[in-house]
């Protein structure tokens, strides 16, 4: 779940607050041909489409800045096109979407690339790709660098989306990375190919599964040799963090310290093109935000999102903001019931969390009617260690424990009401009266409970210790209490 779902959704209705980034990288243009099946060829066991329309769309790192401009960020384009129809038509498109194209370059020497799908019904059928690669002369480099140098005051991100077409030289991306970060600006690349080198010092970059593992030269197949080749590359490039795009598995953060699963959200998939464009393009409108934007594990969740959006749809698409702002409100009220766990499910997970590095803290309770003391108790137990577990008493304990009249909220209502609290990152009921075995099953790495125990009357306390943990008694607010709360509802 987002660390601050509220902020996160004001960020986005604001547009970002109209932050202004820069992409520069391979320009394609992208022509869709819809039509319908019916029936074989006769002349070869291919189907025959019936042609019903034809689009074009910006396409490659144009793509990109569609998505950044659809989420409503100012955008400058850097990047070459031929001198050819192909490229004029690129070049309206781009200006029509609102992308700033001024360090769009028309050459004679270049044919614009463009990329052809043919789409049956729902799902594509072949991609024709018409393209002459080369390479950069070194004045045309030289160029390149002057025109992003050029605009870098009051940028908030800049985009290398490598395609590996050949704007992306390595003198051109290390001048470009190197007079970015020396201004505190943010530098996020989608990379292409063997040598990774080129993007040394950039802040992340965002390689698919087929990328990371030609790139550390590890099977696409063994997921834990490419986390530690991610890891290794990071380290390596001296990069803030590293974004690993799974499929249908979601996406990896891997930072100095841990590795961040998000799984992924689409719930079916039609169509992947662009979905990386989409990925990168979230990340960095969330870093382009003034004042410290948005923390990397949440821009990693919202692009998680927003990669979620596309796939379901046909073709090369950008995400649309009332379709992210409609994903985000539906995800943070499927993230609060999908914190209430099974024990079987928070045990997975704390197992999971430990191999991460981090540390689990538990603490219970019955949490009929959830006062500022408990709150308070919460928020002191997070600060104890990285992962809060909180144990609730089911109903028939809480009867056990308080009386017949007790709870005056159902077990379900009480353990929404918890998972609600950013402090908490999993919630078990529990239907014993005391917490032991619950204890015994999660092994806590702290175990906290208020400062009206001694330690020696802590259940679970000896059990802890004995592992290797430790007991944390929490201060209390005073004269907060649900029976008092009842009482005086009752005066």
């Amino acid at each position: 779940m987002f660390s601050d779902p509220d902020r996160i959704r004001h960020l986005v209705a604001q547009r970002f607050t109209g932050a202004r980034v820069m992409v520069l990288g391979d320009l394609m243009l992208d022509c869709h041909v819809r039509g319908e099946v019916t029936r074989i060829s006769p002349e070869a066991p291919v189907p025959v489409v019936r042609v019903l329309s034809r689009s074009w769309s910006p396409g490659g790192a144009a793509n990109v800045a569609s998505n950044l401009c659809e989420l409503g960020l100012r955008v400058d384009l850097v990047g070459v096109v031929g001198a050819d129809d192909a490229g004029r038509r690129l070049r309206e498109l781009v200006v029509a979407h609102g992308i700033g194209a001024d360090a769009v370059l028309a050459d004679e020497r270049f044919s614009t690339i463009v990329k052809t799908r043919v789409i049956g019904g729902h799902h594509q059928m072949l991609r024709i790709d018409d393209e002459q690669l080369g390479g950069l002369g070194s004045a045309t480099v030289e160029r390149f660098i002057a025109a992003v140098e050029a605009r870098l005051d009051g940028l908030g991100a800049l985009v290398l989306s490598d395609y590996a077409k050949g704007m992306c030289a390595p003198a051109l991306c290390q001048a470009v990375i190197s007079a970015a970060r020396r201004r505190g600006i943010p530098v996020l690349v989608d990379p292409k190919g063997r040598d990774f080198s080129k993007y040394a010092g950039a802040t992340t970059i965002t390689p698919n599964t087929g990328e990371l593992a030609q790139a550390s030269g590890v099977e696409a197949s063994d997921q834990a040799a490419l986390v530690r080749g991610g890891q290794e590359l990071r380290q390596r490039l001296g990069l803030d963090f590293l974004t690993f795009t799974r499929g249908e598995h979601g996406i990896a953060l891997i930072d100095e310290r841990t590795v961040h699963q998000i799984p992924a959200t689409a719930r079916e998939v039609f169509d992947v093109s662009g979905a990386g464009d989409t990925v990168i393009a979230v990340l960095a409108a969330c870093l382009a935000v003034p004042q410290a934007g948005i923390a990397p594990l949440d821009a990693v969740r919202l692009a998680n999102l927003a990669a979620g959006i596309v796939v379901g749809k046909v073709g090369t698409v950008s995400v649309h903001l009332d379709e992210l702002l409609a994903s985000l409100d539906s995800d943070v009220g499927a993230r609060l019931g999908s914190k209430v766990l099974a024990l079987a499910e928070v045990q997975a997970l704390c197992a999971r969390w430990r191999a991460q590095g981090e540390r689990v803290v538990f603490t219970n309770g019955c949490f009929d009617l959830v006062h500022a003391g408990h709150v308070g108790l919460l928020a002191y137990a997070r600060q104890a260690g990285d992962r809060l577990v909180v144990g609730v008493n089911a109903d028939s304990s809480v009867r056990a424990l308080k009386g017949p009249s007790r709870p005056l909220n159902p077990e379900g209502d009480r353990a929404t009401v918890l998972a609600a609290l950013a402090a908490v990152d999993a919630v078990v009921i529990f239907a014993e009266q005391t917490p032991l075995a619950l204890i015994n099953a999660l092994r806590p790495d702290v175990l906290v409970k208020g400062a009206d125990y001694r330690e020696d009357q802590v259940v679970g306390a000896a059990e802890v210790r004995s592992w290797g943990g430790r007991v944390v008694l929490a201060p209390l607010l005073d004269s907060r209490s649900t029976t008092k709360i009842i009482e005086r509802m009752t005066r």
